[in-house]
């Protein structure tokens, strides 16, 4: 049962974003019997994981932690955990759930548009127009081009749906590639030993993958070099996957023909990084997902773990130690 139970929570902590009326209502309605403590400070909210059984938010990895007192679940709204102390909370036996799946539509979405942008030079025409200048270019289309996927969760499925609809064929690298396939538009699903495989094929390569000890670093020279001269490389998950300094090289060097970068291995990305600066690529502010519908899907999935609490059933997205997903 909630009685008794003290619910902190925050907002997402993006875009200033604040719990709506109707969200806070479903919330409550989950737990009717809880003490629902509702705060828009960052560090009032991390104050009240002391006094909280249940919490949801974003603590962050710079700030101090509190001792976590009665603290028994955390839920953060970010489909990834790697920016939230995620092991200090599981070594404290505080059982930690993410909302993943919540963005895979808004980056799917995302995607779609980095590759028509990056292929088509949009930007090109934008500096045309701002310079009223007639200019015209040829360029390659998504239709028949192969798109291959690291990590094909939530996200990469989603991406893999949509591209199908341009007339793409989607090949996928990830962890547990002997798995059953629930994604009909990806023909070939590959381990991660045959990533060099799938990259020395694929005209867009898109890495929707979370950060883990497996995939930090994993794209590094010889990953870069392995991909054709005439590939698209977009990252809407966690730059870390990629070595940034080998990255800047590939571009700047033009091993490959451009990148569409949402994710960076450090945020924010230093206004003198030269990633801003390069030719051939579009820089975006970790901003693929911030939509008002993740927002709310996340919700959706802490409201769907209150009522399983409440019944005693097993949570949904738990993180488990080690794995950090």
């Amino acid at each position: 049962m909630t009685k008794g139970r003290r619910i902190t929570v925050i907002g997402p902590g993006f875009a200033d974003y604040r719990l709506s009326d109707s969200q806070l209502g479903r919330i409550r309605q989950a737990a009717p019997d809880a003490t629902l403590t509702v705060l828009t400070d960052p560090a009032a909210f991390r104050a009240g994981l002391a006094e909280a059984d249940v919490a949801a938010g974003q603590i962050g990895l710079q700030a101090a932690l509190p001792p976590f007192g009665r603290l028994a679940w955390f839920h953060t709204w970010s489909a990834g955990t790697d920016g939230e102390p995620t092991e200090a909370l599981l070594a404290a036996n505080i059982r930690v759930t993410c909302s993943k799946g919540n963005g895979a539509i808004p980056i799917a979405e995302f995607t779609i548009w980095a590759m028509l942008t990056i292929a088509r030079r949009a930007t090109s025409w934008l500096d045309a127009q701002t310079r009223h200048e007639w200019r015209r270019h040829t360029s390659p289309e998504l239709h028949g081009a192969t798109l291959g996927l690291i990590g094909l969760g939530h996200i990469g499925g989603e991406i893999a749906r949509r591209a199908a609809a341009f007339g793409m064929r989607c090949i996928a690298v990830r962890r547990d590639a002997g798995a059953a396939n629930p994604f009909p538009h990806v023909s070939q699903v590959l381990p991660p030993d045959r990533l060099m495989d799938m990259l020395a094929v694929a005209d867009f390569v898109v890495v929707a993958a979370p950060l883990t000890p497996e995939t930090r670093g994993m794209l590094g020279e010889k990953q870069f070099r392995a991909m054709k001269p005439t590939a698209f490389y977009v990252c809407v998950s966690r730059g870390a996957i990629a070595d940034p300094d080998v990255l800047r090289r590939a571009l700047a060097e033009e091993w490959i023909a451009g990148a569409v970068l949402d994710a960076h291995a450090t945020e924010p990305l230093p206004p003198d990084d030269l990633f801003w600066d390069l030719p051939n690529t579009i820089v975006t502010p970790h901003n693929a997902g911030t939509t008002i519908g993740t927002a709310d899907r996340a919700i959706d999935v802490f409201v769907e773990n209150l009522g399983r609490l409440e019944r005693g059933e097993p949570l949904h997205n738990v993180i488990e130690t080690g794995i950090g997903y």
